[in-house]
C-alpha cells in the first residue's frame, strides 16, 4: 500500500510541507541588515531551534554568541550557538538547566544589544523553569495529566504560562532593555505567539483565573503549592502594554498554512485538484477522522465540495484523550478512525503525520490508509475497531507496513492530513 501510486502522491505533498517550512530557507530573509551597535545574542527553543540556530550561523558574519535548546535527537552541530538537547513532551532535569542559564545569559544586556529568539513547537516542554514553590517533580506529572486530559494545545500552554519563571513574557522581560527580534516557527492553530513554546518572550493576555479553569474543566488534581500560586496571582505573566516588553518586534517565518499551500502545489502538478479545509483544526482526532470521511464520502458520491480526482488538505493540531493502554499518537489515530468510517470505500487514500517526526511518543510521522486497510487488518487477525478503542494505533499500521517515517526533520508545523480522492 506504502508503494502504490497514491501513497507517493500523498507522500511527495507531506515532503513538500515539510521542505516549505525548513529553516535553511525561512530564517535568512529575516535576519537583521545591519549588525546591532552592542551584542547579537542568540537564544531558543524548539524542535526546530537548533536547525534555525544554523541558518543564523551560515548567514551572519558578525560575532554572535547564544543558546538555545532541543530535543533529544533533534541537535545539528553549530560553532558559535551552544546546543542542548533535553526531553520531549515531559520535561526533565537538561531543560530545566538549559532555562536557568538561558536566563543568566540574558542578564544585564543594555539598549545597544538585540536578542534573536528563535522559536519552534516543543519550547514549552524543553525550558521548564518552575515559580518558587512549584517542584520539576509538580511540572512533569501536571505535563503528563494534561497530555493524557484532551485539553487544546492552548489550553495546556495557559496553564505552563502561569506556573514558570520563564514563559508568558518572563523571559522577554528579562532581557530589557535590549531589543528582541522573535523569529518563530508556528505550530499552533491561529499562529498566535502566545502560543509558540507558551510565547517565553511575547506579553501574556491570559491570567491565573484562566488556568485555574482549565484544570477544573478536564478535572486535573494539582498538588497544593501550584492551587495556591494560581488562586493568589503570584504566578500572573507579563501583560500587553509591559514596558519592559515595548522593544520586541515578532515575525511568523512558516506556518502550517505556508505549509499547506505547498503541498497544494505538488497536487496540481499531479492534475489533482487541491482543496484546503483549514490549517487550524482542533478537536478529538477520531472524531475529526469521521467528519472529514464525511466530506471524502460526499465527493466520491455527489461531486461535492468539489469533483474528483482532489486532495483535501488540513492542519492544525488534535488531541487524543487516553482512554486505552496504547502508545497514543493523535495523526494514527485520526487515520484509523477515518479508515473506520469510510469502510473501505473504493477510490480514497490518505496519509496524516506530523511535520516534526513524532506522532505522540513515537519516532513515527504517521501513517497512510487506503481501501483495503481494514481488510489487510482482518487478514492478519488485528481489529481496528480495538486499536481505536486502545488508543493503539501505532500498532495497527506497523503490523500493515503501512507506518511513515522520516526522521526528525528539524521543523515543525504541527500536523499534517490529505485525504486524495480519485474516483467519484
Amino acid at each position: 500500500m506504502t508503494n502504490s501510486p497514491e501513497a507517493r502522491l500523498l507522500r511527495r505533498m507531506f515532503d513538500a510541507a515539510i521542505a516549505a517550512a525548513q529553516p535553511a530557507g525561512c530564517v535568512p530573509p529575516h535576519l537583521p541588515k545591519e549588525p546591532p551597535p552592542g551584542r547579537l545574542i542568540v537564544i531558543g527553543a524548539g524542535k526546530a531551534s537548533a536547525a534555525m540556530a544554523r541558518a543564523v550561523e551560515d548567514h551572519w558574519t558578525g560575532p554572535l554568541e547564544g543558546l538555545v535548546v532541543t530535543r533529544y535527537g533533534h541537535g545539528v552541530p553549530c560553532r558559535r550557538i551552544e546546543i542542548v538537547e533535553a526531553n520531549h513532551p515531559v520535561p526533565d532535569a537538561a531543560g530545566h538547566a538549559a532555562a536557568t542559564r538561558m536566563l543568566k545569559l540574558v542578564d544585564g544586556l543594555t539598549a545597544d544589544d538585540l536578542v534573536l529568539c528563535l522559536m519552534s513547537g516543543g519550547g514549552s516542554a524543553l525550558l521548564p523553569l518552575p515559580l518558587p514553590g512549584v517542584t520539576m517533580t509538580d511540572k512533569q506529572q501536571l505535563s503528563r495529566a494534561l497530555l493524557a486530559s484532551g485539553a487544546t494545545i492552548r489550553e495546556m500552554n495557559c496553564v505552563r504560562r502561569h506556573l514558570s519563571a520563564i514563559k508568558g513574557g518572563r523571559l522577554a522581560g528579562a532581557c530589557h532593555p535590549a531589543r528582541v527580534l522573535n523569529l518563530l516557527i508556528s505550530d499552533v492553530p491561529g499562529d498566535d505567539p502566545i502560543d509558540v513554546a507558551s510565547g517565553a518572550t511575547v506579553p501574556d493576555p491570559t491570567t491565573c483565573a484562566e488556568a485555574l479553569e482549565v484544570l477544573r474543566r478536564y478535572g486535573i488534581a494539582v498538588p497544593p503549592a501550584i492551587d495556591a500560586l494560581l488562586r493568589s496571582g503570584d504566578g500572573e505573566t507579563p501583560k500587553p502594554g509591559d514596558p519592559r516588553l515595548a522593544g520586541i518586534e515578532t515575525r511568523l517565518i512558516a506556518t502550517p498554512q505556508l505549509a499547506l499551500e505547498a503541498a497544494a502545489r505538488v497536487a496540481r502538478e499531479a492534475g489533482v485538484t487541491p482543496c484546503i479545509l483549514g490549517d487550524a483544526l482542533e478537536g478529538e482526532s477520531r472524531d475529526l477522522g469521521k467528519a472529514l470521511a464525511g466530506i471524502a464520502l460526499q465527493v466520491v458520491r455527489h461531486g461535492q465540495p468539489l469533483p474528483s480526482p482532489c486532495v483535501l488538505l488540513s492542519g492544525g493540531e488534535t488531541t487524543v484523550t487516553l482512554r486505552g493502554q496504547g502508545r497514543g499518537g493523535r495523526n494514527v489515530e485520526f487515520l484509523l478512525s477515518l479508515a473506520l468510517a469510510l469502510e473501505g470505500a473504493p477510490g480514497i487514500h490518505a496519509l496524516a503525520g506530523d511535520t516534526d517526526g513524532v506522532d505522540g511518543l513515537e519516532e513515527i510521522a504517521g501513517a497512510v490508509v487506503g481501501p483495503d486497510t481494514l481488510a489487510r487488518a482482518r487478514a492478519r487477525g488485528l481489529s481496528a475497531r480495538h486499536g481505536l478503542d486502545d488508543n493503539d494505533a501505532h500498532a495497527v499500521f506497523e503490523a500493515l507496513d503501512a507506518s511513515v517515517v522520516t526522521g526528525p526533520t528539524l521543523t515543525n508545523v504541527n500536523d499534517f492530513r490529505a485525504i486524495l480522492v480519485t474516483r467519484g
